[in-house]
């Protein structure tokens, strides 16, 4: 599949929340996913605000061990937090010209290897959900393109959201939000726990758990949860007639 092809399957995933059901947290994930196959970064995490002022980090991705020594920095100070505050997206330069309200987070992410961050805010006119994290550990910054590509990408996650949650089924979509932020435990406890079983990467894993997800029309959650529980894919109960 060429660059312009993901590009086109990605925001016809992303415009999924307009027509059906959907999780939520697949739909984080997949945005993630295809941020980090398509666009020149090394990392990528969605940080979310939901409920009140504070970010936080709710898709359970698989990250790097340097992503994973930031990121709860990240959601109290650096790029993210400003591109949330300002809804604009922020490039910086180097992170050795941060800026000072950086520190913490800037002593840990080149510690860990990033020489470049960049964010770009989930919003919509208004309304801010939270923003979309973008690291570098390459000696130059993230290209014009590439950025410009990553703001529609929240764009479209973001207008998605907004719209089911106005117009199909608002107290679903923010308990969905809500319950994004406290579903990554049962997530990796799965992907692991399928890998190993399976003798996959935890990547194939994640893979086969959603795309048995979608066939079956189930939350990606829900299905995670199964796993854990039982210790395999179960196929959904059905009634007899």
């Amino acid at each position: 599949m060429s660059r312009e092809e993901k590009i086109t399957s990605t925001f016809v995933h992303l415009a999924d929340t307009l027509v059906g059901e959907y999780d939520v947290i697949e739909l984080l994930q997949h945005l993630t996913m295809s941020c980090c196959e398509i666009l020149d970064i090394t990392d990528v995490a969605v940080l979310l605000a939901y409920p009140g002022p504070d970010l936080y980090s709710p898709v359970p991705c698989d990250p790097s061990p340097a992503l994973s020594a930031v990121l709860d920095l990240a959601a109290r100070q650096g790029p993210a937090v400003d591109a949330y505050r300002a809804a604009a997206a922020v490039t910086p330069g180097h992170l050795a010209t941060a800026p000072p309200a950086w520190h913490d987070f800037t002593a840990a992410a080149r510690r860990t290897g990033y020489t470049y961050a960049a964010a770009v805010p989930l919003r919509l006119r208004t309304d801010t959900l939270g923003s979309l994290l973008l690291l570098r550990t390459a000696d130059s910054p993230l290209p014009p393109a590439d950025l410009s590509l990553a703001q529609a990408f929240a764009d479209a996650t973001t207008i998605g959201l907004l719209n089911a949650r106005s117009a199909r089924h608002p107290h679903t979509i923010d308990e969905q939000l809500h319950h994004a932020l406290h579903s990554r435990i049962a997530i990796e406890q799965a992907k692991g726990f399928l890998a190993q079983r399976r003798s996959l990467t935890v990547d194939d894993a994640f893979t086969t758990i959603r795309d048995y997800a979608r066939e079956h029309r189930l939350l990606l959650t829900d299905v995670a949860r199964t796993i854990v529980t039982t210790g395999s894919l179960q196929p959904p109960k059905t009634t007899g007639s």
